[in-house]
């Protein structure tokens, strides 16, 4: 984490007030970034700009604050408690800051959802165009440490899947799925959430031919869930994960299930995969290969595929010329949650596909609203067990942070800005 230079007065009271906000575990909250007073006042007039013309209202409160005191159109209320702050953090740092800003209780919005899906849904217009253009000048760059290597990888990977076991299971269903259900039919409400998993995986598992003696290779095991099923279907899987705490979880899981003679949990890049399968299932891993890797991932696949065989994929994507813009650019979630990941457009994967390997696009189908209703069931969910997530050890900053990941990510899929598609990909049998 890459630690900002600390303004005169590094904490206010209410940070000082509580331990588990103490500089070394959170420095970039506790600390508001130094920057001028024309940067400040520049960041101030964007933001001002940006908001005047949205359907929400932002309201700004104690000092620093300059002009009206609220703006927007009307709509959702996104509440700032300490301006001075709040801009300095965006001057800063752009939306890092607004993210690092809520984690500080800098803002906040009663209904975070809506003000966040609000700003999604007009992220391309946020930045006035000559902003826009310079940048390459303001935007961060992602660390080289977290290029998506073999080693960066494994680091990146860990960082987010090794948090805990315990507080993944503390919100997601028994399925422990961490992708997005397939409902029948929306609204959703928890009760139907798990089945809906399975409908999810169910349906890659026919995309993809699954049933007795298929040679399955599922890239991104999870907790072992999709591996689980294709067992239970007669078919022969091997699984590749890099997280080890998910690798432990899963192999419980299939020992539980007495599968552990069609299943096998392996620590394995699938830069590094053996052997030939008559189908690959990969759920919402791409997002974690990173562009400039996209080729090798998808002629790994190629590779590892028999011919006649069909690949199965689960992705989250995002418009092409926002892709392009956010490739190289240091997020708020890369920071905090998803270190070295990307989100791919539907032209990148297609793309990927037609120039680095032998496949064919068969087949995509996007159920975007559906990711919606599944990251609400799960932020409902983390909100209820909160003093269970505390009793693991995870701060109140941590679950701050948490909270604004998951409303932030369901924001994306209501707006439109995500989606999220099934794709297969087929390969010529040479033999016909």
């Amino acid at each position: 984490m890459t630690t900002a230079e600390p303004a005169t007065t590094p904490q206010r009271a209410d940070f000082a007030a509580e331990p588990e906000r103490w500089p070394e575990r959170w420095p970039d909250v506790v600390a508001v970034p130094r920057v001028s007073r024309p940067r400040a006042a520049i960041a101030e007039a964007v933001v001002r700009r940006a908001l005047r013309g949205l359907p929400l209202q932002a309201r700004f409160a104690g000092p620093g604050a300059a002009g009206p005191r609220t703006v927007g159109r009307g709509g959702p209320l996104l509440e700032v408690h300490d301006p001075t702050a709040f801009h300095a953090r965006v001057g800063a740092h752009g939306l890092v800051g607004f993210g690092e800003s809520y984690m500080a209780r800098e803002w906040d919005a009663p209904d975070l959802v809506g003000a966040l899906t609000v700003l999604a849904a007009h992220a391309a217009e946020l930045v006035p165009a000559p902003l826009q253009r310079l940048r390459p000048l303001w935007a961060l760059r992602q660390p080289e440490a977290e290029r998506n290597t073999a080693d960066g990888s494994r680091a990146n990977i860990s960082r987010h899947y090794d948090l805990s076991n315990d507080l993944f299971a503390l919100f997601l269903d028994d399925t422990l799925s961490y992708s997005s259900a397939l409902f029948r039919g929306l609204p959703a409400s928890w009760d139907l959430l798990a089945a809906a998993q399975h409908r999810k995986i169910d349906r890659l598992l026919d995309l993809a031919g699954v049933g007795e003696g298929t040679r399955l290779l599922e890239i991104g095991t999870g907790w072992g869930e999709l591996a689980l099923r294709a067992a239970a279907r007669g078919a022969r899987v091997t699984s590749l994960t890099l997280s080890r705490e998910q690798r432990a979880l899963a192999r419980e899981r299939v020992h539980a299930a007495g599968l552990t003679d069609r299943v096998s949990i392996e620590l394995c890049d699938y830069r590094d995969a053996r052997g030939t399968y008559d189908a690959v299932v990969s759920v919402e891993m791409i997002e974690a290969v990173g562009a400039e890797f996209w080729p090798v991932y998808f002629r790994a696949l190629d590779a590892l595929l028999a011919p006649g065989g069909r690949v199965a994929l689960q992705a989250i994507t995002m418009p092409h010329e926002r892709m392009l813009a956010a490739r190289t650019t240091f997020t708020w979630i890369h920071k905090y949650v998803f270190p070295g990941g990307l989100i791919p457009s539907v032209r990148a994967v297609e793309e990927s596909v037609r120039d680095h390997t032998g496949l064919t696009v068969a087949r995509r189908d996007a159920y975007g609203a559906h990711y919606a209703e599944t990251l609400r069931l799960w932020r409902e969910r983390f909100a209820e067990r909160s003093e269970e997530v505390e009793a693991l050890g995870f701060d109140e900053t941590f679950r701050r942070m948490w909270t604004f990941y998951l409303a932030y990510s369901e924001a994306g899929f209501r707006s439109g800005y995500l989606d999220v598609q099934q794709y297969l990909f087929t390969k010529e049998d040479a033999a016909r």
